[in-house]
């Protein structure tokens, strides 16, 4: 048993691990429930008098984290900075105030763009086991190729795992041996539970379009939101649908139970839920944990479009903020302002496009009702000034809102308006048709 002496001289306190941090380091750490805990990050934030052009490079942000508050940021300006690569909401105060950086990555090539920045590394594991592997829980993603990549390009200078008793083990490619790591601390933190959302009556309307689009046997993938919520409950009924994903869905437990997610008919990975991280509650915690019929592997693999598309049927459904008529798909801001990220969208998009009767799935609510009562589109003819595109044009296949199924793939743009059009929000087509017959074929013929 080397490994334990390994281990122990390994083990190092909170606030020595922060005294680790020199001036100029980007700290990256793993997403989500896989991040540095806040005790950790709060103790690195503490000595930021002493630290010059320190950056904290994080995804989603989970834990109560400091460097999420603008006024304590703002003393520590120049000293210590945050860069997100994703936006959740608990970082959305950052992105309103201007003090965040943005970091623009897919979750694809999310371990590459990390590794080629972060000087420190700090990802939450388990307890080694008796061959001294610590399993890196709830979170995958990009942790596993960072570590690795940037340790052999000799990038990463200072590799930190901070053991969690309270992190559940998850089965597939998620071990790491305790010698990839060059320090280790010990800190129970509480996984963070998040509970299921409940639908409202728009959500459930473009779930009912979207169960239109789903057969027995398609293999799926789908974000996290109301209207994914509401095509949980909507599947009632399907049968041996299965799971190739970056998170594990909401409700599985309950899918597989009913036999709703069988997994059986998958080209890969037969019998066995795939993704590359959980988020949930404890029923779904529970699940998950040491269950060899749920698999996580990282970001790489699971999002690679190649592989995505040779899954026959492959079904991606996720969430996006608006459409411009030409089809193309923002989900990430409005201007310069940023809201969410790119995440695993444009990979399973393009994935899905290039499998055999493959639907690449666009939700939305075809309008949101301003604070003086107006209603503004979803659908518009540009994009705002500083819009990302998160999917191009190319690669939109069906858009759906709870007015319908616009179908873009192999439609002109004055057909992909049309098709839009016709599931905007009825009291705004018309400004949109004018719109449309101004930009794309003045000519009196269009109606």
């Amino acid at each position: 048993m080397a490994w334990k002496k390994e281990y122990e001289k390994k083990l190092i306190t909170l606030e020595q691990a922060a005294q680790l941090v020199q001036s100029g380091d980007v700290i990256g750490t793993g997403l989500a429930i896989g991040a540095g805990s806040a005790d950790l990050f709060n103790a690195i934030l503490h000595r930021y008098q002493e630290l010059q052009g320190v950056r904290i490079l994080d995804t989603i942000a989970l834990y109560p984290y400091k460097f999420l508050d603008p006024e304590y940021m703002m003393q520590l300006d120049g000293h210590i900075n945050y860069i997100p690569g994703f936006s959740i909401a608990t970082g959305r105060k950052m992105n309103n105030t201007k003090q965040a950086d943005f970091y623009p990555v897919m979750s694809s090539d999310l371990a590459q763009k990390t590794w080629h920045k972060s000087d420190v590394f700090i990802a939450m594991v388990t307890r080694p086991n008796d061959q001294g592997y610590v399993n890196l829980g709830l979170t995958n993603f990009y942790t596993m190729e960072t570590i690795r990549n940037g340790r052999a390009a000799g990038k990463q200078r200072i590799t930190i795992g901070e053991v969690n008793d309270q992190m559940p083990v998850i089965y597939g490619d998620n071990w790491m041996h305790i010698s990839e790591f060059d320090y280790f601390v010990t800190n129970s933190t509480a996984i963070p539970v998040f509970s299921r959302g409940t639908p409202g009556e728009i959500d459930k309307s473009i779930a009912e379009y979207v169960l239109e689009l789903i057969n027995d046997g398609d293999t799926i993938q789908m974000g996290i939101g109301g209207i994914p919520e509401a095509v949980v409950c909507g599947l009632e009924g399907k049968q041996d649908l299965g799971v190739l994903t970056e998170m594990f869905p909401i409700g599985l437990p309950q899918l597989i139970s009913k036999g709703i997610v069988t997994n059986k008919r998958k080209p890969f990975h037969k019998g066995v839920t795939v993704a590359t991280f959980c988020m949930g509650d404890q029923e779904m915690y529970d699940y998950v944990r040491e269950n060899p019929a749920c698999e996580f592997y990282p970001s790489s693999y699971t999002n690679n479009p190649g592989f995505i598309a040779r899954h026959p049927n492959m079904i991606a459904m996720n969430m996006a903020l608006m459409i411009d008529l030409s089809g193309q798909i923002n989900s990430e801001g409005v201007g310069h302002t940023q809201i969410s990220g790119s995440g695993g969208q444009l990979d399973f998009m393009i994935g899905s496009y290039w499998s055999e009767g493959g639907k690449g799935i666009t939700l939305l609510s075809s309008s949101r009702v301003m604070p003086d009562g107006s209603l503004r589109s979803s659908i518009v003819p540009e994009l705002p000034l500083g819009s990302p595109v998160t999917v191009p044009r190319t690669y939109a296949q069906y858009v759906v809102s709870e007015y319908g199924i616009a179908n873009l793939r192999y439609k002109s743009r004055t057909e992909r308006a049309k098709e839009l059009i016709s599931i905007a929000h009825p009291q705004l087509r018309g400004e949109l048709r004018a719109s449309m017959k101004k930009n794309f074929y003045p000519f009196a013929s269009i109606k």
